[in-house]
């Protein structure tokens, strides 16, 4: 075979489709996961952070209650009315977004306590902030998905999820 001024650049041409090929089919199974799958995964994952914070509260009370009057500081609320409403916020959200019940409330919930967060107690830790309230936005936006009570409450009630 003779070699002719234009075969090298064919080759590289074709030697790159296969890798395009390749790059679109691995776009093509990311396409593939289902959204029910990606809406669990970010509920177990939100829940799973505020139920433990609220865990940790709950497990050392008079703790709990020195950090919101020392160190949290949040103004216009009393410590011993905000502990126990951030407190009754992360469980009660953390329950509702793991098992999929009211869920786009209890994002909303958390929404509000991460902002709280990050505006008034660590402003500097944004970046984890953001982590949390994009799980949050997806789950608020897209609701629980069907692997969810909200899902099967829309069938028995015959509204769509």
């Amino acid at each position: 075979m003779t070699m002719t001024p234009h075969m090298p650049q064919r080759m590289a041409l074709t030697s790159g489709h296969g890798l395009i090929d390749r790059y679109r089919a691995a776009l093509g199974l990311a396409d593939r996961i289902p959204l029910s799958l990606v809406q669990l995964t970010a509920r177990v994952a939100v829940a799973h952070v505020f139920w433990q914070s609220a865990q940790t509260k709950l497990a050392s009370w008079p703790v709990t209650l020195q950090l919101f009057a020392f160190e949290y500081q949040l103004p216009l609320i009393d410590p011993s009315i905000a502990a126990p409403l951030a407190t009754a916020a992360e469980l009660g959200g953390a329950l509702m977004i793991f098992f999929g019940l009211f869920t786009r409330l209890g994002a909303l919930m958390l929404l509000g306590v991460v902002a709280t967060i990050q505006i008034f107690v660590y402003p500097g830790h944004w970046a984890e902030h953001l982590m949390w309230a994009a799980l949050l936005f997806l789950v608020f936006a897209r609701g629980a998905g069907v692997v969810s009570l909200d899902y099967l409450a829309s069938r028995l009630f015959g509204r769509g999820a």
